[in-house]
């Protein structure tokens, strides 16, 4: 996948999204928390076929599916780290 970004002044960032498949979407995330999904026509790759609006709840909740395990795993995983750098305190 290749990934640009920009920055919309007034409006927030623009991530704009390749895939190899040849489909192109965008996140719009705008300066209030506002989160737009684009999806583009794929016979012309410039035109938006497509936006869906979320609100920061929604956008997070999108974002934890689209990880590949979910935050309490990472979570996990992190705390068994840290763990394992930081010897345990001794009387």
């Amino acid at each position: 996948m290749h990934i640009t970004h920009a920055t919309v002044p007034g409006i927030g960032t623009v991530h704009h999204l390749d895939t190899r498949e040849g489909d192109r979407l965008a996140v719009i995330v705008s300066r209030t928390g506002q989160h737009s999904l684009v999806l583009y026509d794929r016979a012309d790759p410039d035109t938006p076929a497509h936006t869906v609006e979320l609100d920061q709840q929604e956008a997070d909740q999108l974002a934890d599916l689209l990880h590949s395990r979910p935050l309490t795993d990472r979570l996990s995983e992190i705390e068994r780290r840290l763990a394992s750098l930081v010897p345990e305190a001794r009387p």
